[in-house]
């Protein structure tokens, strides 16, 4: 049903079966009329793009995550070609040469984690770090240990890379930590953008989130974006003269000044074809009527026929046994399995890649994830039987 929307991604693998949208999502055709687009628009206006990209494309754009996400307040997104980036602009918020307390998970992605344990490595920065295992009791344990000590930043995400497990209630989660702590509160929500239903509405004025294109977005790498607070006065370190923004015709003083908005937190010029993808893949959802509601919906679906398929075959170690999670009123838009150690499950994948299943895994955790581009009646596992 959805299919028509991806041709030339699917013309361009055709006897592949692709479970690893959750890392490298299919392109919707639209995007590829729109990177002809940036090149057109910079073609016809050269220097004067930035005027119409910052005029009519950012604020689009922002409204049509805001819309998404329901937050009421657009002008508080800022993009950047990363997450990575967005976070050290979060850290550099903090005068490193104080002490520093984290609090996060051991399950976050490693455009945090790895950047946070080399941060940890300085004696005045304590980091804190909460399994997400056993996950019916993680968010009370995390809760709790926020109200242990005092942080300065508390970072997690809303849906787990290396499970699938998405935080139950969102809203609840942070209001909950919210009432116990004056720490910085961000949410990495880049597995769970259009993928989960998401209301941010109201605690859009206490979290950072951060979240971009890559994934379900499926408008491609080099757009990631950040919902700021309103009224946020931080003045991040690490600055670029994007965050000049609505000051550039002030008068000029000793004191660096930073955009009102969210753009405090922008870096300096970027390639905006990414913003140009992810625009278009949005506006053809919006108009298409597609909303995230039925997009979660319809991967449900999949994920059950799925199962169902692989109970039939029948696999010693690849079965709903061997799921992290049953519950899927409490997942996202990928299965991971503990089918074995790290070595049989690298073997297992590499297997099912000769078979044309492509997957992806971390240490012993094989992932399958599932898109609107999927079709669960060409679904075909047989080569595991």
């Amino acid at each position: 049903m959805y299919q028509q929307f991806y041709q030339r991604f699917l013309q361009a693998n055709q006897g592949k079966q692709h479970f690893a949208c959750h890392s490298h999502h299919y392109w919707p055709d639209v995007s590829r009329d729109a990177m002809l687009e940036y090149w057109d628009d910079t073609a016809r206006l050269v220097d004067d793009k930035w005027r119409y990209i910052f005029g009519e494309k950012v604020p689009q754009t922002q409204q049509l995550i805001a819309d998404i996400l329901q937050l009421p307040q657009p002008e508080q997104i800022v993009f950047a070609p990363n997450t990575h980036e967005l976070v050290m602009r979060l850290l550099s918020c903090f005068d490193l040469r104080q002490p520093l307390r984290i609090l996060t998970t051991d399950s976050e992605f490693y455009s945090f984690s790895r950047q946070v344990k080399r941060l940890a490595e300085y004696d005045n920065v304590q980091l804190d770090i909460i399994a997400s295992e056993p996950f019916a009791s993680f968010e009370q344990r995390f809760a709790d240990a926020a109200a242990a000590h005092h942080y300065q930043l508390i970072f997690c995400s809303q849906v787990f890379f290396n499970s699938g497990v998405a935080i139950r209630d969102l809203t609840g989660f942070v209001q909950q930590i919210a009432a116990v702590s004056d720490a910085m509160i961000v949410i990495d929500g880049y597995h769970g953008f259009m993928a989960l239903p998401t209301d941010l509405s109201a605690i859009a004025e206490r979290i950072f989130y951060l979240a971009g294109s890559y994934k379900y977005a499926q408008g491609g790498e080099g757009c990631c974006f950040m919902a700021v607070p309103l009224g946020s006065t931080e003045r991040p370190l690490y600055t670029g003269w994007f965050a000049e923004f609505g000051t550039l015709a002030a008068e000029k003083s000793a004191t660096v000044l930073y955009s009102e908005d969210g753009y405090r937190f922008a870096g300096a010029t970027m390639d905006f074809s990414a913003l140009y993808r992810l625009n278009a893949v949005l506006r053809l959802f919006k108009q298409q009527g597609i909303s995230v509601g039925r997009i979660h919906q319809y991967v449900q679906q999949l994920q059950q026929v799925f199962l169902q398929k692989l109970a039939s075959v029948q696999h010693a170690d690849l079965h709903a046994g061997n799921l992290l999670l049953q519950d899927f009123s409490c997942h996202g838009h990928f299965l991971t399995f503990r089918p074995g150690n790290a070595a049989e499950v690298a073997e297992l994948a590499a297997f099912l890649k000769r078979a044309g299943i492509e997957t992806d895994y971390r240490a012993d955790r094989l992932r399958f994830g599932f898109a609107l581009y999927h079709n669960s009646a060409e679904y075909d596992l047989t080569c595991l039987a």
